[in-house]
């Protein structure tokens, strides 16, 4: 299986912060699945990278079939720890381990960036029936608010050239042969808890923040929280609610 480097060294480091520290998704995405994506009771579904399972809940509460593949082991692990129910295999969006024409939706949650090639798209296509979804949703921060984006600022020089939602590279994968246009919907969100969940675990998960020495690790999770107390409007707060912008994008498999 091709995994990319960094998310294969950075998810596997420290899996436990990731299903701490990334948000859940936003109530209103139930209806999207149900209307858009024709998600449902008995629809045979794939979760494509599910990671530790974020998503892959939010998919069953639907009644569907879902199958969760993941390449991480570490990742795995942790789905299969909380939901012993669910079909979690190991595979990637290049070699999905299932039969052509064999589901009716795929969704790929904080994901596709990982692996958006032709390559990918064509074995999606393999897999999914006629006239089945496909789906792509990212939860990304919103910026506009100023303390967001002075945490956030901490780890952007870690970043490099590790592909990311906000980049747009993925969005030259679209028009995609076999697909018809991709169809995009928005959702407010937010994250709440304590800043050592919401802001440290958060962004410490990131795959290239995640994948750095442990020494480098603690040294920029001290420059968070004194970034963090250093904001009048998170100072003395036992409770904050990070703001997220959740994007959902459907492509119908003609």
């Amino acid at each position: 299986m091709s995994i990319h480097s960094t998310a294969a060294t950075g998810f596997d480091a420290d899996a436990a912060r990731y299903a701490r520290g990334r948000p859940d998704y936003p109530a209103a995405l139930d209806g999207w699945l149900r209307d858009t994506l024709k998600i449902g009771p008995g629809a045979a579904v794939v979760d494509l990278g599910a990671g530790t399972g974020k998503f892959t809940r939010r998919l069953v509460a639907t009644g569907s079939n879902v199958t969760a593949i993941e390449p991480v082991d570490a990742m795995r692990a942790q789905l299969t720890a909380t939901m012993p129910a669910v079909r979690a295999v190991s595979g990637s969006a290049e070699a999905i381990p299932l039969p052509d024409h064999s589901v009716d939706a795929i969704v790929c949650a904080q994901a596709f960036h990982w692996f958006a090639t032709s390559t990918a798209l064509a074995e999606m296509h393999r897999v999914l029936r006629p006239g089945g979804r496909l789906g792509l949703v990212w939860n990304t921060r919103d910026d506009s608010v100023p303390w967001v984006k002075a945490i956030f600022d901490v780890i952007e020089p870690y970043e490099g050239d590790v592909p990311r939602f906000h980049s747009g590279a993925w969005r030259k994968m679209f028009p995609a042969a076999g697909f018809g246009p991709l169809h995009e919907t928005q959702f407010p969100h937010g994250h709440t808890g304590n800043i050592e969940t919401v802001i440290v675990d958060r962004l410490l998960s990131v795959s290239f923040i995640a994948s750095l020495p442990h020494g480098e690790r603690d040294a920029l999770a001290a420059r968070l929280r004194d970034t963090a107390a250093s904001r009048s409007e998170l100072a003395d707060r036992a409770e904050i609610t990070l703001p997220y912008v959740t994007h959902a994008y459907c492509a119908e498999r003609l």
